[in-house]
């Protein structure tokens, strides 16, 4: 798990994070392990890889959709080298959402915050559509029973992951783990593969 156990080297606290209309090529060298934190998220960024390392966040207790994804799309942030539309072009990754959209859809703002590069992952598209999608909508059923719901998402790259031509790298596979308000836990291991189980094969344990 990249990222898991390493020190963050620079730390980025922004509530709104600004969408880059052109490419700002940045002049300092890049970080593994850099630390965003905003009001829905807190993420840290492998620069090198142009992915996560790892992200958490929280599924909120009945919330009330109040906006629509229509017409949105991912956008880069100006001070952080991450992956761009270029690197899942004409190929079989999906743009994952890590921190989903369908949990903060209750405001616009929560909403397009999810949109950013920083929260989207190399993921292979019919593990973001199918299995990986449905555990997400369960977990919001269960933060709906039980109450607000912490996630942890750390992102596995093997010694022989999938680098592409635009030197973004593949995930090889993602841990998901759901921390319950009784202090319980479920953890979960998808390879970055399509699936051939439901969501709940996927279930490892915790230790």
């Amino acid at each position: 798990m990249l990222g898991s156990c390493q020190k963050e080297n620079k730390i980025v606290a922004q509530n709104q994070l600004p969408e880059q209309e052109d490419s700002i090529a940045l002049t300092r060298d890049r970080i593994d392990s850099l630390l965003v934190s905003t009001n829905i998220f807190e993420i840290s960024y492998n620069e090198m890889y142009e992915q996560p390392n790892w992200v958490k966040y929280t599924v909120r207790q009945n919330i009330v959709k109040n906006a629509d994804r229509d017409g949105m799309n991912f956008y880069t942030v100006d001070s952080i080298y991450t992956s761009d539309n270029d690197d899942y072009y004409s190929n079989r990754w999906d743009k994952g959402h890590m921190a989903p959209a369908g949990s903060f859809n209750d405001s616009y703002e929560n909403l397009y915050s999810t949109f950013t590069f920083l929260n989207a992952a190399l993921q292979y598209d019919d593990l973001n559509r199918g299995a990986w999608v449905d555990l997400e909508e369960q977990v919001r059923n269960w933060a709906d029973e039980f109450g607000d719901i912490d996630i942890e998402i750390y992102l596995e790259f093997d010694t022989n992951h999938i680098i592409l031509e635009t030197e973004a790298h593949v995930p090889s596979a993602f841990y998901k783990f759901v921390n319950f308000p009784d202090g319980s836990k479920k953890c979960y291991y998808f390879p970055n593969i399509s699936p051939d189980k439901v969501w709940q094969e996927y279930e490892i344990d915790c230790s």
